[in-house]
């Protein structure tokens, strides 16, 4: 990348670091509840042990908001040619030994997506640097609801955590849009309705992006990698003849339009 869209990008970076190190200091009781709802399931460090089962390996929370380590690793010579969106991090993404976004399953299946369809031209480990919809941890993303009923904070609820966090990450997305002038695919939109757990990231996204038309059609939006939702659906939807891009761009864009409006 140039100069310029360098040194937007690293302060893009650094308002997201400084954005999850805020708000895990205004949730100073959190990482307890996350434990508390962990051992719950019978999967924390705390759990007892079931059917003969150790503890070896349990669930153990050890970063309760999240920062993308992995875009400490990039530099000005690497070519970001997509920034993907997902929800929020996981088990393994909150680990210390990751603390970076996609490191699971769902990781796995995008990377072998993109090498599947080398035609596209990306990378995924090398060119795609990678967001969520909120930096708040938990195992699955609908369990957020049942964190927020948990969480009796002394500051603010997490609640009103969880979305005030969902306009700074939409805020940052423009920002690294706007430095990097690349697509954006956000993966898992079924909860970005109205009611939805993401639905102030919605409305972010319409406000933010209110007026500047070049760079919201450059916005696409598509199923989950998860259980290989997004690659059923691309070949579901992909028609005879049609190359992969095509399809991309094309259901991409009737998603956007479904959820944005």
């Amino acid at each position: 990348m140039n100069r310029n869209a360098w040194n937007d990008f690293t302060r893009a970076r650094e308002s997201f670091r400084q954005t999850t190190e805020e708000l895990a200091l205004s949730l100073p009781e959190l990482k307890k509840i996350q434990q508390k709802f962990a051992d719950s399931r019978g999967e924390g460090k705390n759990s007892a042990p079931q059917n003969g089962a150790s503890a070896r390996g349990a669930y153990i929370v050890e970063t309760p908001v999240v920062f993308n380590s992995a875009l400490d690793s990039i530099t000005i010579d690497d070519e970001i040619k997509l920034i993907l969106v997902a929800d929020n991090p996981g088990r393994r993404e909150q680990a210390a030994e990751n603390r970076r976004y996609l490191a699971g399953p769902s990781g796995k299946i995008a990377d072998k997506f993109f090498r599947d369809n080398s035609a596209l031209g990306i990378d995924f480990r090398k060119n795609v640097i990678i967001l969520n919809k909120t930096p708040i941890h938990s195992p699955r993303t609908v369990e957020l609801r049942e964190l927020c009923r948990m969480y009796k904070g002394s500051r603010l609820s997490l609640s009103e955590a969880l979305e005030e966090s969902q306009k700074k990450m939409a805020a940052l997305l423009l920002e690294f849009q706007t430095a990097l002038d690349c697509p954006v695919w956000i993966v898992g939109y079924s909860e970005m309705k109205k009611g939805g757990l993401f639905e102030t990231y919605t409305g972010s996204l319409n406000n933010l992006y209110s007026g500047n038309e070049r760079l919201l059609k450059q916005i696409f939006f598509y199923r989950h990698f998860s259980m290989n939702q997004f690659t059923i659906d691309l070949k579901q939807q992909s028609l005879p003849g049609e190359t992969a891009a095509k399809t991309l761009k094309r259901i991409g864009s009737a998603y956007r339009k479904r959820i944005l409006g």
